[in-house]
């Protein structure tokens, strides 16, 4: 496929909010708004100790701040373009995904690249403040720096064959709203969006380590904070990659099945 198609492809989400500067403030707002706010919950709840679960308070206010900013990376409003794979399917627009040039799963992979740079720019500027605030610690080493950067790029990786099996769940119910809405929500929780992994019982813990979950966020965060040492970081690593791969085949396998039940008349 020729570059231009791909970028124009990419560019899809971003321009949505490019093009409507109320909703680039409003972001930026809410962004702002929440790095304060969980900034100052975690220095509160670490106000009378100096060390919980093994992480001090630094560390978890740079923990909770990050996974503020990494959120930012797959925060862009798909709903008000509908062009969510929901309201394609419920709408039977989707099947115009069949009839393009380019096959449904590269223009989802793509307007799915798009939006994770586009993020990614926010991300970046967020932590550029933050550092230059002292409201984040820098990473210990080069070394920390580079695992990190390799395991957010795997972790992002698993998050977007997460939500793309999410949206996939949509070719085979008919309302799905509430199921999405949960899937959502436990992603967010077993990830450690809400709050670090460690301070979960260790039922909770073992439990989520089964799943892909933490393989998104929890672990590019522990190895920048050094709750996960250097030491350790191939074995996370080579999880990560495990699930990318598995989750790849899956999600293949879906997109065939999925097509099988596209009609012309619509989903």
């Amino acid at each position: 496929m020729a570059v231009p198609h791909a970028w124009r492809a990419a560019r899809v989400t971003p321009l949505g909010e490019l093009n409507s500067p109320p909703r680039i403030t409003a972001a930026l707002l809410r962004l702002a708004v929440q790095v304060v706010l969980v900034a100052s919950l975690w220095r509160g709840l670490y106000a009378h100790t100096g060390t919980t679960a093994g992480l001090g308070r630094d560390q978890a206010v740079t923990y909770a701040v990050l996974a503020v900013l990494a959120s930012r990376l797959r925060e862009l409003d798909q709903h008000t373009g509908r062009d969510t794979v929901q309201q394609h399917v419920h709408f039977g627009t989707i099947v115009y995904w069949y009839l393009r040039p380019l096959p449904p799963h590269r223009y989802y992979t793509l307007r799915a690249l798009g939006e994770q740079l586009y993020g990614l720019t926010w991300a970046l500027a967020g932590y550029a403040v933050c550092l230059a605030a002292g409201v984040v610690e820098p990473p210990k080493s080069a070394a920390v720096a580079g695992v990190f950067a390799l395991s957010l790029l795997l972790g992002q990786w698993v998050m977007h064959y997460v939500m793309l099996l999410t949206d996939q769940l949509c070719f085979w119910t008919l309302r799905n709203d509430v199921a999405l809405m949960i899937l959502v929500f436990a992603q967010n929780l077993l990830s450690g969006v809400y709050a670090p992994l460690w301070f979960f019982p260790d039922w909770f813990v073992t439990l989520s380590s089964f799943l892909p979950f933490q393989a998104t966020l929890s672990v590019p965060l522990s190895l920048y904070v050094g709750r996960i040492s250097l030491s350790d970081a191939g074995f996370q690593l080579a999880v990560q990659a495990g699930w990318v791969v598995a989750l790849s085949l899956l999600t293949r396998y879906l997109w065939r099945r999925a097509g099988r039940r596209v009609i012309s008349q619509g989903g």
